[in-house]
């Protein structure tokens, strides 16, 4: 079984106490980054969907567009290889008018925080809350990387000439209950994260 379904089995009635002490206990020790991820994107509020196959990915992503009615919608995309996902659903990214959701890769998964770093790749120029509320990320289990450094590094390693710009993180994925001074300035949006296994 693996570590994704271990944390994330279905049928888990855990109490919230239960689960707080649990995340502070993996939290403490020497966790793998992809343990601190999911448990830090779910603290964040994120909603993590993971796949063993492409063909999981999108009968995933067809749940969420069933359980969100957003078949035949408009959807911003700027990344071609997503875009036959799209055709298949009858998803308008051509000229969206009023965009249900923003469909994208990301540059990597920052597993200290639990948020998601994208670049001018994913998302051109557009600041966090000029994107939709509704957002679908495709990744892979390989992009978790530690911390922001670790991604800065990444995108610098990848990109040796065509450099991107905007790089930025989102890191909440529902509204703060108490609006404090970490969360000023930021954003929330509503994330799936359709995570494909590809060690």
């Amino acid at each position: 079984m693996s570590l994704f379904k271990k944390l994330f089995g279905a049928g888990n009635d855990s109490s919230d106490e239960d689960k707080e002490s649990e995340f502070n206990a993996l939290q403490s020790e020497n966790t793998s980054a992809d343990e601190l991820f999911s448990l830090n994107f779910k603290k964040n509020g994120g909603k993590f969907l993971f796949c063993e196959n492409l063909t999981e990915v999108k009968n995933r992503f067809e749940d969420i567009l069933e359980e969100n009615d957003w078949f035949e919608s408009d959807v911003i995309c700027y990344e071609p290889k997503l875009f036959s996902m799209l055709e298949e659903n009858k998803l308008n990214y051509t000229k969206p008018v009023n965009p249900k959701f923003l469909f994208a890769t990301c540059e990597n998964l920052i597993a200290d925080e639990g948020a998601i770093l994208f670049s001018s790749n994913q998302i051109k120029q557009n600041k966090p809350q000029e994107l939709p509320a509704n957002i679908i990320i495709f990744a892979t289990t390989s992009q978790i990387i530690d911390n922001k450094s670790d991604g800065l590094r990444e995108i610098k390693k990848r990109y040796e000439k065509d450099y991107p710009t905007n790089i930025t993180t989102i890191k909440y994925f529902e509204k703060a209950k108490e609006e404090d001074f970490l969360h000023y300035g930021s954003v929330a949006k509503s994330l799936y994260l359709l995570l494909l296994e590809d060690f």
